[in-house]
């Protein structure tokens, strides 16, 4: 399952408290020395970035992190033990917010990057420095919404089943559901295209459809997966499957880009034509580079066609 949202609570520790202690023997004759240590710091709560999480479903179930407490201060000087850090992994492209500031805490888009959400509390100070004791400073409390991005270099654009699943598992290693119907991607699928010496990842997003910058067909949702690519694979059915015209799709998505973001809609794009060894095809591809005069990579996913030279054009345009 691909849960893109969640929403946690985290709770770093408290530092410990700081010793009040005396020492005194006979050679120094019944005057007291404070010997009171220092207490432990808190645990700190850090968020992590790991490339080996794809999504967000461990918060599902999981949402509370509770930070140890640093350990008090003893006597003889002995400094309590500091509490080791809550690690909490989350896929690279996560971003952190504040649910009562509002506020983005972190981008979270690289392997290992990591946010310090809670600073554990310090802990205090013993009687040693000829002070009175003190306690130890609370934790740091929150409550966060993971946010993640899917962060890919390509993303698959289109309408319903235009064949956007069927052409990445066939120029990718990804797998992901094939069907005959339309909505048949429910959430993204991410896929390594190798060229040569070098290679790009690639994003299948779910089908968009008119109204989806409104939300229609939970299409703010997918949207917002696109917003980290270089670039954009948009792919239309030259077949007119379902009476649909190629051309008012091509136009209807990138309305759609638009109305969601305009720097989405700026992004560089490669034209697929998909389904070119169905009829009518090629006097729908014909229509379509009249109208728009712009380059059109015809291919049949199914087929494997034309496969090579689409992949040397994303390479080229990235």
């Amino acid at each position: 399952m691909f849960i893109d949202n969640a929403r946690i609570h985290i709770k770093s520790g408290s530092g410990g408290k700081g010793c009040d202690s005396f020492y005194t023997d006979k050679y120094i004759r019944g005057k007291k020395m404070p010997d009171g240590g220092n207490g432990g710091r808190g645990a700190d709560i850090i968020i992590r970035a790991d490339h080996g999480i794809r999504t967000l479903l461990d918060f599902q179930y999981n949402r509370h992190f509770t930070g140890s407490n640093g350990t008090h201060g003893s006597s003889k000087n002995k400094k309590g033990k500091d509490a080791p850090a809550v690690i909490i992994k989350v896929p690279c492209g996560t971003v952190i917010k504040d649910v009562h500031t509002g506020c983005t805490l972190r981008d979270l888009s690289h392997d290992k990057e990591e946010l310090i959400a809670a600073a554990g509390g310090r802990g205090g100070m013993g009687n040693r420095h000829h002070k009175q004791a003190s306690g130890g400073e609370a934790g740091e409390e929150r409550e966060l919404i993971l946010d993640l991005k899917l962060i890919a270099d390509v993303g698959v654009i289109g309408f319903p089943n235009v064949g956007k699943s069927t052409l990445i598992s066939a120029v990718s290693n990804a797998r992901p559901k094939i069907a005959a119907y339309p909505f048949t991607t429910k959430s993204p699928f991410l896929g390594v295209v190798h060229h040569g010496e070098s290679s790009f990842v690639i994003a299948d997003i779910p089908g968009l459809i008119e109204g989806s910058a409104e939300g229609r067909g939970l299409g703010q949702k997918f949207l917002r997966h696109i917003e980290r690519t270089r670039v954009l694979l948009h792919v239309i059915d030259a077949a007119g499957f379902e009476g649909r015209d190629p051309l008012e799709d091509y136009r209807i998505i990138n309305n759609e880009l638009k109305k969601y973001k305009d720097e989405i809609a700026r992004k560089p794009q490669v034209l697929a034509a998909n389904k070119m060894d169905l009829e009518g095809a090629e006097e729908n591809l014909a229509r379509f580079k009249a109208a728009l005069k712009k380059k059109v990579y015809p291919i049949s996913a199914l087929r494997k066609e034309g496969l090579e030279d689409l992949i040397e054009g994303i390479a080229k345009k990235l």
